[in-house]
């Protein structure tokens, strides 16, 4: 009867334990190696246009987007996704990517 005991109690600890740890995980936050506001700033140096707006969305546990809505010197209207890595993880390449290869899908005329 003791052992039956002891061993519920020993698992109860074991899982007691182990969602403690990860609550703490879940707990803790993780920002992007760069900032939205440098990757606007990045953006309007590299188009040399307007910003019309920017947002940040999270992919996956260290990667981040930020996604810069841009009104060209030709007046077209591109939406520029950086994307980043956390700044906790290792070293990020960060990169600027457009969906299209001739970066005609993305734009409006305007």
């Amino acid at each position: 009867m003791f052992n039956k005991i002891k061993t519920i109690l020993c698992g109860s600890v074991l899982l007691l334990s182990l969602s403690a740890g990860s609550a703490v995980l879940a707990a803790q936050t993780v920002e992007p190696a760069m900032t939205l506001e440098q990757a606007v700033t990045q953006v309007q140096q590299e188009t040399g246009g307007k910003v019309l707006s920017a947002s940040t969305v999270r992919r996956g546990r260290t990667s981040f987007e930020h996604r810069v809505k841009v009104l060209t010197p030709t007046g077209h209207v591109r939406v520029v996704t950086v994307t980043t890595e956390a700044s906790k993880g290792p070293a990020s390449n960060d990169s600027t990517k457009n969906p299209s290869a001739d970066g005609d899908s993305n734009k409006e005329k305007h």
